[in-house]
């Protein structure tokens, strides 16, 4: 694996595990929903993934990460369409789909 994308898969790594570290054990939405700083921290997260999932793809357009095109949605509606981004989605993908991404960079950097 080239030195640059597992650098990337670092920063994805890294990024997700601050994520479940911000929102503790407790992991409950209405806490979430009224923790401006939390909210900020898992938004800028996501950017972080969204922009190493883009890096990536530009050295390698077949490289397996699996939903790369929403990742990469996801963090281009974070950041210009501040004003418009939704707890409840931003919610789902944090407890639905990052711990799948998770698995798949773990597995990838093994």
């Amino acid at each position: 694996m080239d030195s640059n994308i597992k650098t990337y898969l670092l920063d994805i790594q890294l990024s997700i595990v601050e994520i479940f570290e911000f929102l503790g054990d407790r992991r409950d939405f209405l806490a979430y929903q009224n923790d401006l700083k939390t909210k900020k921290a898992v938004e800028r997260n996501l950017e972080i993934i969204g922009e190493a999932v883009t890096r990536i793809l530009k050295m390698d357009n077949t490289f397996p990460i699996d939903n790369a095109k929403n990742i990469i949605g996801t963090r281009n509606r974070i950041i210009h369409s501040y004003d418009n981004i939704s707890d409840e989605v931003i919610w789902t993908i944090v407890s639905r789909e990052l711990p799948k991404l998770k698995s798949q960079v773990d597995q990838l950097l093994a």
